[in-house]
């Protein structure tokens, strides 16, 4: 037994609480959102809670390797799989719905990418995985088949990725305020921190790669916190009398037309 595992599950646990919670504050900021912010609040809802649907089981394997327990190691890992293979659809559909402003068109284009975390699942789970292999830090598995790792690599993470850093670069190009720059990119920022590492920590075969890569989707779900409820320094220095959780913005928008969306 090793207590690099606890410090491991501990991690892990601080992802799922900090997950829930941020996802819990911001349904219950609905009131605070109109009619057309709204899809854009749920759809972070939606990834912030598959984020700790997807670290919760993960606190418990670690708990399981430490305890020798391998049966349990490995059902964990297979729940964990389930949230995980759909992270990249609610991210997808916030970008889309942002940038359009059209619900129908990102939950289409979303439903793809539903298709692809399926096609990865029933991969994952019909040629099963090797392990646990357990270390002083981690418990790892190897999935046994390179078609479902392509599949997350091509269909679930190089595309939204694509999206996010593309959005980041149409952010930066625009002339807008520094709240309202502040307001848009950071929250992507922080989501694609929490993404990309996500991915490192569920491929990577390095126990202490594993480790470091939970504590970077920490900082992240952190940062995007911050992002969307900053401190009150940051908001006087960004000239934010007070802070709005409004998703659209009335006064700009990535075309320049009212009543399009901003993050």
């Amino acid at each position: 037994m090793n207590a690099g595992l606890l410090v491991n599950a501990t991690i892990c646990f601080a992802i799922t609480i900090s997950s829930f919670a941020f996802a819990w504050v911001l349904a219950r900021s609905e009131e605070e959102h109109n009619d057309k912010s709204k899809p854009a609040l749920w759809s972070l809802v939606i990834l912030w809670s598959l984020v700790g649907l997807t670290y919760l089981p993960t606190t418990i394997r670690m708990v399981a390797a430490y305890l020798g327990r391998e049966n349990l190691d490995l059902v964990m890992y297979s729940l964990a799989a389930v949230p995980f293979s759909f992270v990249a659809v609610p991210l997808v559909f916030f970008i889309l719905y942002v940038i359009v402003g059209n619900k129908k068109i990102s939950a289409y284009i979303s439903l793809l990418f539903v298709l692809f975390g399926a096609a990865y699942l029933m991969l994952l789970f019909t040629n099963g995985v090797i392990g646990p292999i357990v270390s002083s830090y981690s418990s790892l598995f190897t999935i046994n088949s390179d078609i479902a790792i392509n599949i997350y690599l091509m269909g679930l993470f190089v595309i939204p990725t694509a999206m996010i850093i593309g959005f980041l670069l149409l952010i930066f190009l625009q002339k807008m305020p520094k709240h309202l720059r502040y307001r848009t990119a950071l929250p992507l920022v922080a989501i694609s921190f929490v993404f990309d590492f996500m991915l490192t920590d569920m491929i990577t075969m390095v126990d202490v790669m594993q480790l470091v890569a939970r504590i970077f989707v920490l900082i992240g779900t952190v940062q995007a916190f911050l992002a969307y409820f900053p401190p009150m320094t940051l908001q006087e220095k960004l000239g934010i009398k007070k802070y709005q959780y409004e998703l659209y913005d009335e006064d700009f928008d990535i075309d320049g037309e009212e009543d399009s969306i901003d993050v």
